[in-house]
């Protein structure tokens, strides 16, 4: 019984996401611009295949934005009462945390699949890359990254609030991890910095999958899973505290609004 009501959230956020074509089609520039754009400026300033090292980093950019955007009509669901009806149902808080989730990582890891068929199709997707690590990858970072967004979501209950800090996350953890350099190239204090988010083992795992026998990688495939399976763990658990402390406050707030009144 517990499954339906995520289905339900998961297939209304997905055609949220399908009718959206404005945010599909700027899901496929953005990345395409820092792969030509910046990748071909910086390739001609090294003399390197920089954009064959920046492939992963731009799938793991689609990921984190599409997921954040997802989070982002979580808020909208907030301010406006739709989370409100959505917490009335006989289920636990944390499923529906969990639902959103899964939601978010869905949207997200979409937005990845039709930009890794256009990277196919403009040859940056080799016979090299191993598709089964390929399909956890996405996996493990599409979730990784929804669970960034859910708890940054639940400590926001305005879209204004949430749109003003979402930049303030989104370029820290992108800019921080493995998408733009290699992480043990980093100075002492940036590399811990790298090591502490959990996005840079999405990007590493990535790496893996994509760049294999390149040396682009900095840690392990188990230790990218783990650490990734259980930031999402985390985050979900969080923002379910998180979720749960709202719903336990709100009929007190409302008595105090009617009384006002």
């Amino acid at each position: 019984m517990r499954i339906r009501p995520v289905y339900a959230v998961l297939e209304r956020e997905i055609l949220r996401t399908v009718r959206q074509r404005a945010r599909l089609v700027a899901a496929m520039v953005r990345p395409l611009i820092w792969l030509l754009v910046i990748g071909g400026g910086f390739a001609a300033l090294l003399g390197t295949d920089y954009k064959s090292f920046l492939v992963p980093g731009v799938l793991g950019m689609t990921m984190l934005f599409g997921a954040m955007l997802a989070a982002l009509g979580t808020v909208y669901d907030k301010e406006s009462g739709v989370m409100r009806m959505m917490l009335v149902a006989p289920l636990p808080r944390a499923w529906m945390v969990i639902a959103k989730l899964i939601a978010a990582a869905a949207a997200a890891l979409l937005q990845a699949l039709l930009l890794l068929a256009l990277l196919a199709l403009l040859g940056y997707v080799g016979r090299d890359t191993a598709w089964g690590l390929l399909a956890a990858a996405l996996a493990a970072t599409s979730l990784a990254c929804a669970g960034i967004g859910m708890l940054t979501a639940s400590f926001w209950r305005t879209l204004e609030n949430f749109a003003g800090i979402m930049n303030f996350v989104i370029f820290p953890v992108f800019f921080l991890s493995g998408s733009l350099y290699p992480v043990r190239d980093l100075p002492h204090l940036l590399y811990w910095a790298a090591t502490l988010n959990p996005y840079t083992y999405g990007v590493d795992l990535l790496k893996h999958a994509l760049l294999p026998g390149a040396a682009a990688a900095d840690f392990g495939v188990v230790l990218d899973l783990a650490v990734l399976a259980g930031a999402t763990v985390l985050s979900a658990a969080i923002a379910s505290w998180r979720f749960s402390r709202e719903s336990a406050y709100e009929p007190m707030i409302h008595a105090v609004a009617g009384r006002a009144r």
